[in-house]
């Protein structure tokens, strides 16, 4: 190809960049003149078939016309960019009435179990408890043992409790079917005063509107030489006020039965119904919410704590159930079956932080 053909394609090249009407035509033509396939590349095609001293002065020719068309697709994509941009401004408006578009935090919830554990963290924190935290995954001691729970118990049976295999030694471990396990852990691992609350998953053979085989509960738990029953009550008043938020709640404290307790005592809640609400703090009806009791002697002495000397309280709530009373929701089943309308319905905003000074449920 002699130099005025030479000359001729760049020309035709360059007239058709200036011609281009938009930014997709003009994509067109650098695909023709630049592409793999184009008309510059076919030029370099030629380099092979021509004699050395030839081929040097043709490759110079080519890339000229290479880099004279570049810079006049570029120039010309950016005066083509300028005149689309002044034509959306010239008859596109933004109407400034309009709501704001809600961003990525509006769709994110919060589960209510996590919600109502933050919740519930809060209270206990503002009465100087601290969290505690243990495995899922227990010894029969910590689980069962050590809690003054006997070999025959019910708890202990293959219907009522997730077992692994039997280990070498004999020992078959245990998916924990409460929080206590964290409270003999603790005792074992520190000395009195001890004021802790431990929640967590726990484990049990069950699964109806109100059951589930896995659940959450929060336990506390208060060592020292001088509580008594009274401070239990005053802490249980104190977080039902605080949970429900009302000024005022009737409790009544019903004898019962746990082994790691004595005595041991049921908490009921007055309520009254209005409509489809349960309104705390107003009513006579009652409604159990906990079990407590002052701690059973036998598990301070399996932990190696006088009972002569030391003495306190425990407590234990299931944060599903809290949340169901507390927000109306009717089946605990739905906590766990990963449904995101369901979430989206229940479910709290990522920054709605409960904080006692501006409302738990706000």
């Amino acid at each position: 190809m002699s130099a005025p053909e030479l000359d001729m394609l760049k020309e035709e090249l360059l007239d058709a960049v200036a011609r281009a009407p938009d930014l997709a035509a003009l994509e067109d033509v650098r695909i023709a003149a630049l592409g793999k396939k184009g008309r510059v590349a076919d030029l370099m095609l030629l380099l092979s078939d021509m004699p050395p001293d030839e081929r040097r002065a043709f490759g110079q020719a080519a890339n000229t016309i290479k880099d004279a068309v570049s810079l006049a697709i570029d120039a010309k994509r950016a005066e083509l960019a300028r005149a689309l941009t002044a034509e959306k401004l010239a008859h596109e408006r933004a109407d400034v009435t309009l709501p704001v578009r809600e961003g990525p935090l509006a769709d994110g919830r919060i589960h209510p179990v996590s919600q109502v554990t933050d919740e519930l963290t809060e209270i206990f924190a503002d009465m100087g408890f601290s969290i505690a935290e243990g495995p899922d995954i227990e010894t029969d001691f910590n689980n069962f043992t050590a809690l003054n729970i006997p070999p025959e118990h019910p708890a202990r049976q293959d219907h009522d409790t997730f077992y692994f295999a039997q280990r070498p030694d004999g020992e078959r471990p245990v998916l924990r079917t409460h929080t206590s396990p964290v409270q003999i852990r603790t005792m074992l691992a520190e000395k009195p005063p001890l004021r802790i609350i431990a929640p967590g998953r726990v484990y049990r053979c069950d699964s109806d509107q109100t059951h589930t085989p896995m659940f959450h509960q929060v336990e506390g738990l208060v060592i020292d030489e001088e509580t008594h029953l009274g401070h239990l009550k005053w802490v249980l008043e104190e977080f039902a006020k605080a949970f429900f938020e009302v000024k005022q709640v009737k409790m009544r404290f019903r004898a019962s039965y746990f082994p790691f307790t004595e005595p041991s005592m049921e908490v009921d809640i007055g309520y009254a119904k209005v409509g489809d609400e349960i309104r705390i703090g107003e009513g006579d009806e009652w409604l159990e919410i906990l079990g407590c009791g002052m701690v059973h002697p036998n598990v301070l002495k399996n932990v190696g704590l006088d009972p002569e000397r030391y003495q306190g309280f425990a407590f234990g709530l299931g944060i599903d159930r809290l949340a169901m009373l507390k927000y109306g929701m009717p089946d605990l089943r739905a906590f766990f079956a990963g449904d995101l309308r369901w979430l989206k319905h229940y479910g709290f905003p990522p920054l709605a932080i409960p904080t006692l000074a501006a409302g738990l449920s706000l």
